[in-house]
């Protein structure tokens, strides 16, 4: 059973950085991706990032693009959201998510850590 555990929320002001940590375990890694979505208030959870365990690759939100990036370190099965560049938009309960790679990786579908909270104050 797939087991994500979240870290690195907080308070930050606005144009501030905080970066997020995935641990991943339960499984074998290389055929599945790990994303980061984000819920706000009274809002649909949207997706974030994501970054192929194999391989590299990286999608990234419109609205994160050039703010944040997501990388992994295979050998701890840890992935990472450096977020720079904060905007009180950003204010979300931000998950890790995992899910096979033949899925479209903006999909809300897989498994989920618990969530992390990250608010970004004016």
């Amino acid at each position: 059973q797939v087991h994500l555990v979240e870290s690195g929320g907080g308070l930050v002001q606005a144009g501030g950085s905080l970066r997020l940590s995935c641990s991943a375990s339960g499984r074998t890694f290389n055929s599945y991706v790990m994303a980061w979505f984000r819920q706000a208030p009274g809002k649909e959870r949207e997706f974030v990032a994501a970054i192929r365990w194999s391989g590299g690759s990286t999608y990234y939100a419109d609205s994160v693009k050039g703010r944040f990036t997501i990388s992994r370190d295979n050998a701890k099965n840890t992935v990472y959201l450096q977020m720079n560049s904060l905007k009180p938009e950003d204010t979300a309960v931000y998950y890790c998510n995992t899910k096979p790679i033949v899925i479209n990786v903006q999909a809300d579908f897989g498994s989920w850590g618990q969530g992390t909270q990250v608010t970004v104050s004016s």
